[in-house]
């Protein structure tokens, strides 16, 4: 079926990517064994392919040991994986000088962007500089920075934190507005590359040049790596922190890139423990299976998938969608959705639409996506998703959700 409206842009996505997309959907086992139903919660964590299944079993099956502590070869295989998937990380993100920057390994975004917060941050800032927190994103985006103000202070150093400024409409960062908060004694700034709620791509190019050369800028890639092309050279960024088990590795696993240019040197405090070596084979194998499956054309294929969705929706009346309002509709020249939408219906409780969607073979997370004190208040429903996802799931959503009207 073809949307009314949709411009040759989208379509020839879907033509040109078609036999592709079927090809990667098939590599899903729970998504082939599970033909009536529609996983839409990617932004939550991401289906695992056959790939990195198999490189999780050969793993376990052949080298797993502890990393760094022994010198039989289980262990020195292990130790190997390690560090080379440092290096893979390094790749996979474009890393312009692997000679200078870190890679550190944690259980995830969250871990990633607080162990950041506790153990660099601190020592890098004096009293009375500024920080700038993304108060309308995610919370681990937030609370981390808030909670370092406060352990600073019980030291004696004072620092004030400052709100990014956000684009009423949009739901975009106001950079205009940014360069003018931006002052000398503005430090360090956290931005997130998609937006959890919104799905836009927050233009962190952008941000480099509202602050200028100076503030460290932490980038929360949670939503971006593994759903696009992420460039570190590009977005010229000094932390880039990201999830494992949303990039189609097994959760418990994510990883810390450093620059290691402004300010002191990265390193996690504390006595490092065994590393979660499974995680960290499944992270290189899912890293391979992205690369090899082109996160251009994944990017290509969801943004179409949902401009799509966002432009069914507009046309129903009994549903509020979330963020841009001038992106909705398939032929508009305002950069679409990464793979997000979020909305709510009018009359029904977004917690009650979550259980009926359910009800016909919708997966979908409804509640208020842990989004921060500037953002949406009230519950939503968000889909998300991947490059396993179909036209056909999204025909079927857009048509259950008429019949709600």
């Amino acid at each position: 079926m073809t949307a009314p409206g949709i411009r040759t842009e989208r379509l020839s996505a879907f033509e040109e990517l078609a036999e592709w997309q079927r090809a990667l959907r098939a590599q899903f086992p729970i998504i082939a064994t599970h033909p009536d139903l529609a996983y839409l919660d990617s932004a939550a964590t991401a289906q695992k392919p056959q790939a990195v299944l198999d490189a999780v079993q050969t793993y376990l099956t052949t080298a797993n040991a502890n990393a760094g502590r022994g010198t039989y070869t289980w262990a020195n295989l292990t130790t190997d994986l390690v560090e080379e998937t440092r290096d893979r990380v390094r790749r996979f993100l474009g890393d312009p000088d692997a000679e200078q920057s870190a890679v550190h390994f944690t259980s995830g975004a969250t871990e990633g962007l607080r162990t950041i917060a506790r153990d660099w941050l601190p020592a890098f800032l004096a009293d009375g500089d500024e920080i700038i927190v993304p108060a309308g994103d995610h919370q681990a985006n937030i609370v981390p920075w808030l909670d370092a103000q406060q352990a600073l202070a019980r030291q004696g150093v004072h620092i004030r934190v400052r709100q990014m400024p956000y684009q009423q409409a949009s739901g975009d960062y106001d950079h205009t507005a940014l360069a003018d908060l931006a002052g000398p004694r503005t430090r360090f700034v956290a931005v997130t590359h998609v937006h959890h709620v919104y799905g836009g791509n927050m233009n962190i190019h952008r941000i480099r040049e509202a602050v200028g050369p100076d503030a460290v800028l932490c980038l929360d890639a949670a939503q971006s790596v593994g759903h696009l092309p992420v460039s570190v050279t590009d977005l010229d960024v000094d932390f880039a922190v990201f999830s494992g088990h949303k990039a189609m590795a097994l959760p418990g696993t994510g990883a810390i890139w450093a620059r290691q240019a402004r300010g002191p040197g990265f390193t996690p405090g504390g006595w490092s423990g065994t590393p979660n070596t499974v995680g960290i084979a499944s992270l290189t194998a899912a890293l391979d299976w992205l690369d090899t499956a082109g996160t251009d054309r994944i990017d290509r294929w969801t943004v179409a998938l949902t401009a799509r969705l966002t432009d069914g929706l507009r046309h129903l009346d009994a549903y509020e969608i979330l963020g841009c309002q001038t992106s909705l509709a398939v032929d508009s020249p305002v950069q679409q959705r990464c793979g997000i939408v979020t909305f709510r219906h009018r009359a029904i409780d977004s917690g009650d639409l979550g259980f009926i969607l359910f009800s016909h073979g919708f997966m979908v997370r409804s509640d208020n996506h842990c989004q921060g004190s500037a953002g949406e208040q009230t519950s939503s429903v968000r889909v998300s998703l991947h490059v396993y996802n179909s036209v056909e799931e999204i025909d079927r959503l857009l048509s259950v959700l008429a019949s709600l009207v």
